[in-house]
């Protein structure tokens, strides 16, 4: 015993040498940012080594950085499919498997392989919570379960779910994410090759809205803290709509407990829940800024499929608590969503707010995420987006992610320069959805999917339509960039009187026997001038922004003047002008 006992103190004056030196060796770089966020217009930017930076990622799945060997052989794939940042979970279990002793072995390798493979690192921190659950807490954590609590239900049934009120989980949990952020920034702070960190992974309660350990008890029938009223009082009239609502349900009221202020109901037990959590994670930031100063953000489990709080994750970072999770934790940077239900386009508008930029770090693994990316770059001036197990995904340079993010890396330069200024917008099309409308200085602008066009047998032979997506950036008037998969768009006056037009065929003849499809009568003379396509031209976007010619389209390929098109499986960068004539 006395062997062990010296043993253990030799290793814990180590841990203790080694922290103390590391902490030495972060003075000076905290602010020594090699990745950042700045605003531009409207928008939130990601910068990175001094230039504005899109995520083109893809987050690894659960296990596969648990061995070097799995890391070793995933690296070379994801950039040969085009990545430029891998998500990686940075595991508590397997970073201190014994207390106070601490392996940075898979970190390391994770950095190195991302450095010879032209790879940015976000990592996910697995701490007290993922998806809900403590399975990442080390044995020895979850074992002493009277000194690490758990969360109950309201019929006394413990959950394996860390207490969020409980000191000594914050303790453990942010001991052994501060030494590993130390690590990170020791290793990290020349190259810069981790740019984001993610603290936790999709917290929430599950079975009940909220803890009913005596402690969460306890604070539950306290008064709602002052800081957070202050809070509403101060922004009520930038609030979430929900929790706008709700809190005039009950009167506005400016001090009270929790049911006082909010009502009765397990909505009020999530805004709770949300609140201690949001100070659980806000304590684990100001660590991290202390040591190690880039962005910071969480992210949610959605609130889908009609589920109520407890049976999605309450009380997660989710959009309408945005409000309790910026005055609980100032320092995380954004709330980010992860993404597996349908309806994506009503999803990604809830978190692109005002107080929010938009970055998706989980999303679906699917044919369809090269276009959405288009999307939400071109329409809600995203950060990033990164399909989850994309190891599982194809290398292969004709799969779509891959040509997709070949194409976005080229656009880049572009869709920085342009991004919050009013001159993008972004398409997304599918069967039920196949057309938008824009109106822009004096023209009527249609977009549609590719397979609205008569000529190609996948539109009418029951096939799945795939999504059609790009960006339409304004450079000039008259003068637009078209990018993209699956998309045709005509260009018009705003105020063309039009006349009846009869079906045209692929051939651009009128069909026999076609009938008209306008609104104004054969009588009517036409009047205003209207709006030709002058040139389509594929092009290249060169790293200053500058454009390069590859080939003129204004033959077929834009059907004789008449649209623009970009066909499905297909991705370009298309330089389209236009005049006006009469």
């Amino acid at each position: 015993m006395k062997n062990i006992s010296n043993q253990y103190q030799r290793q814990t004056m180590k841990n203790w040498i080694l922290t103390l030196v590391l902490s030495v060796m972060t003075v000076g770089y905290v602010n020594a940012q090699k990745s950042t966020l700045q605003k531009q217009g409207s928008a939130t930017q990601l910068v990175v080594d001094g230039k504005p930076f899109l995520i083109l990622g893809g987050e690894l799945g659960n296990s596969s950085a648990a061995c070097t060997e799995d890391i070793e052989r995933i690296f070379p794939k994801l950039q040969r499919m085009g990545l430029n940042t891998v998500l990686v979970p940075a595991y508590w279990d397997l970073i201190e498997p014994q207390e106070g002793q601490f392996d940075f072995t898979l970190t390391d390798k994770v950095i190195r392989q991302a450095r010879q493979n032209d790879l940015k690192v976000i990592f996910l921190w697995f701490g007290a919570w993922k998806n809900s659950m403590s399975c990442y807490a080390p044995l020895w954590f979850k074992e002493n379960y009277k000194k690490y609590p758990r969360a109950y239900t309201q019929k006394g049934k413990p959950l394996e779910i860390a207490s969020a009120f409980s000191e000594n989980v914050f303790q453990a949990d942010n001991r052994a994410f501060s030494g590993w952020m130390e690590h990170v920034a020791a290793i990290d702070k020349e190259e810069g090759t981790v740019i984001m960190i993610q603290i936790e992974n999709e917290i929430g309660m599950l079975e009940d809205a909220r803890d009913y350990s005596k402690e969460a008890n306890a604070l539950f029938n306290a008064p709602v803290p002052a800081e957070l009223m202050s809070y509403l009082q101060k922004n009520k009239k930038t609030l979430h709509p929900q929790m706008l609502e709700k809190w005039e349900s009950q009167g506005s009221k400016k001090q009270g407990t929790w049911q006082e202020v909010f009502g009765a109901d397990i909505y009020t037990d999530e805004l709770f829940m949300a609140w201690h959590y949001a100070r659980y994670v806000e304590r684990m930031a100001q660590s991290a800024r202390s040591i190690y100063n880039i962005p910071l953000y969480v992210n949610a489990a959605m609130n889908s499929r009609n589920r109520k709080p407890g049976e999605y994750p309450s009380a997660g970072p989710l959009a309408h608590l945005i409000d309790i999770w910026h005055c609980g934790a100032p320092d995380i940077d954004l709330l980010a969503p992860d993404l597996y239900d349908n309806g994506f386009t009503e999803w990604v508008a809830k978190y692109k707010l005002h107080n929010n930029p938009l970055f998706i770090p989980e999303i679906k693994l699917t044919d369809n995420n090269g276009v959405r990316a288009f999307y939400i770059f071109g329409e809600h001036d995203a950060i990033g987006i990164s399909p989850f197990s994309i190891e599982g995904g194809s290398d292969s340079p004709d799969s779509p992610l891959v040509k997709s993010y070949r194409t976005l890396k080229e656009f880049m330069p572009l869709l920085a320069k342009y991004q919050g200024k009013g001159a993008m917008k972004g398409l997304l099309f599918d069967q039920e959805n196949k057309e938008r409308i824009i109106y822009q200085d004096d023209l009527k602008i249609t977009c549609r999917h590719f397979f609205t066009l008569p000529w190609d047998a996948r539109a009418t032979d029951g096939s799945v339509w795939p999504e059609g997506g790009g960006a339409l950036l304004r450079l000039a008037p008259n003068e637009y960039i078209v990018a993209g998969s699956g998309i045709v768009i005509e260009f018009e006056k705003a105020t063309e009187n039009q006349a009846k037009v009869r079906a045209l065929g692929e051939d651009g003849f009128v069909q026999a026997g076609g009938k008209g499809d306008g609104v104004i009568s054969d009588k009517v003379m036409w009047k205003g001038a209207r709006c030709g396509i002058g040139s389509v031209d594929e092009v290249k976007v060169n790293e200053d922004g500058t454009l390069s010619y590859i080939r003129r389209l204004n033959g077929d390929q834009d059907h004789q003047g008449r649209h623009v098109r970009i066909s499905v499986g297909d991705f370009q960068i298309l330089h389209v002008k236009l005049y006006e004539y009469k």
